[in-house]
């Protein structure tokens, strides 16, 4: 890979925890949904599972959310940033292997022993998203760590892009193989599980071995009770500082519809009867895309600034929501994922790389990037609830309309049900992302005039 010379070993290494935690990414936010799926037909209550994998996604992100300003002051302590880091990959690599069981386990006998199977399926779920998102606290932080400010959307924008090529790819891949030679599915779920955990603990070694943190002040008596008041100080910085302010604002909008559309593509694929393979296909297809389009992201933002390009990411997902809306067959399946492909890598790291350039103190970068990460935290909990919310009552509806409840439906009523209710919760993503972009393309470039912080 020539493209990867003009990068320092440090800055490789950082790269490497994307490569290491995709495979989270894609395994357990888009397989695990339909194993879900299959397992919530046999339990009491079969109606609607898109909107408990919603709320399960929502608890699990509120828990970050609420937290992420104190964790990223404890990772301005120096020494802290990787103990964290650590601890919070250690919570997320014993979930994901935890996962590897749950396809053994009965829950064909009995509703009550697929209720069980399906809490714990969501409890390791909810384990495995604090402990990705929290370290990945840590890890944004460490941007400012190990690399410059001139080079931070190159090294932003590759780390996502190798994540796409590798912890994305590979693993989706042998997945695929694996059921195509005939391999049970549960057999294959048990087993991806597994490589998935063992695949994000040897990857992140690199970044454990090599990367210091060079930012933050040592630890002093009474620092702790400092910072966690000092949390309250920056939130008054935050809103002093109008650019900031209106950035993450924005940015708490229009991620949603990107966070949404990635944690409940598959859930909601398999509501309106999509075919698991061929949707599993269309998400490599994402992978493989992932790279080159990065690759194309990063040279554009070279050219025109970070600013622009995400302004461009923005429009492709307003209409990739809009075109979700209408999508009933498996070749629009397909659309979607191509057009997701091509800037759902670029949008996250040059967010992630401008908020960088904008963080005044970067003694304090892990507070900023606590922040920034509530705000991204909360953004997935809005998308998610509102569409568990809205399909769910939807569904509700269409039941009482034809006089039938949950127990009195068939398993026929109910797909088709779920198929007619899911638009809807698309419609409340739909809205939420224009008022992103209402926010960004228009009220930001007010704030940004005669600032001389370039994004």
């Amino acid at each position: 890979m020539g493209f990867l010379k003009k990068f320092t070993k440090q800055e490789l290494s950082w790269m490497m925890y994307d490569w290491a935690n995709s495979a989270h990414s894609v395994i357990v936010v888009t397989i695990l949904p339909i194993f879900f799926d299959s397992v919530a037909e046999y339990t009491a209550d079969s109606v609607s599972s898109m909107s408990t994998w919603g709320y399960a996604t929502s608890i699990a992100m509120a828990i970050v959310a609420l937290s992420a300003p104190f964790l990223g002051v404890f990772g301005d302590i120096r020494g802290m940033r990787k103990r964290l880091f650590t601890a919070f990959l250690a919570l997320g690599v014993v979930s994901v292997a935890g996962l590897a069981f749950t396809p053994g386990m009965d829950f064909t006998s009995s509703p009550e022993a697929a209720g069980r199977v399906a809490a714990i399926v969501l409890v390791l779920y909810i384990l495995s998203t604090i402990g990705f998102d929290a370290s990945c606290i840590y890890y944004d932080a460490f941007l400012t760590d190990i690399t410059t400010e001139d080079r931070m959307d190159s090294v932003s924008t590759m780390g996502y892009g190798l994540g796409y090529i590798g912890g994305s790819t590979i693993p989706l891949l042998i997945f695929l193989i694996m059921n195509a030679v005939g391999i049970p599915m549960l057999t294959c779920l048990g087993i991806i599980f597994a490589i998935t955990a063992v695949w994000w603990l040897v990857f992140s070694l690199p970044l454990l071995k090599n990367c210091r943190q060079t930012s933050g002040k040592p630890y002093e008596k009474g620092d702790i009770g400092r910072n966690i008041r000092g949390v309250f100080t920056t939130i008054r910085e935050i809103i002093a500082d109008k650019p900031m302010l209106v950035y993450i604002v924005a940015y708490f909008f229009y991620i949603d519809g990107v966070h949404t559309i990635i944690s409940m593509a598959t859930s909601y694929g398999t509501n309106l009867g999509l075919d698991s393979a061929g949707m599993l296909l269309a998400l490599l297809l994402v992978q493989v895309l992932g790279l080159p389009f990065c690759l194309l992201y990063m040279k554009l933002a070279s050219r025109f600034g970070a600013r622009t390009m995400v302004g461009v990411g923005i429009c492709v997902y307003m209409f990739i929501c809009i075109f979700a809306f209408f999508m009933d067959s498996l070749w629009q399946f397909w659309m979607l994922a191509v057009l997701c492909a091509t800037s759902q890598g670029g949008i996250q790291a040059l967010s992630r790389s401008m908020f960088g350039k904008l963080i005044p103190d970067r003694d304090r970068s892990g507070e900023f990037f606590g922040f920034f990460d509530i705000f991204g935290k909360f953004s997935s909990i809005l998308g998610p609830t509102l569409v568990g919310v809205v399909s769910a009552a939807a569904a509700s509806r269409m039941l009482a309309d034809q006089g039938l409840t949950a127990a009195t439906a068939t398993a026929e009523q109910v797909d088709a049900i779920n198929k007619a209710a899911g638009p809807y919760g698309i419609l409340s993503v739909i809205l939420i992302i224009i008022a992103g972009a209402l926010l960004y393309f228009f009220v930001l470039p007010r704030t940004l005039k005669g600032d001389e912080r370039k994004i």
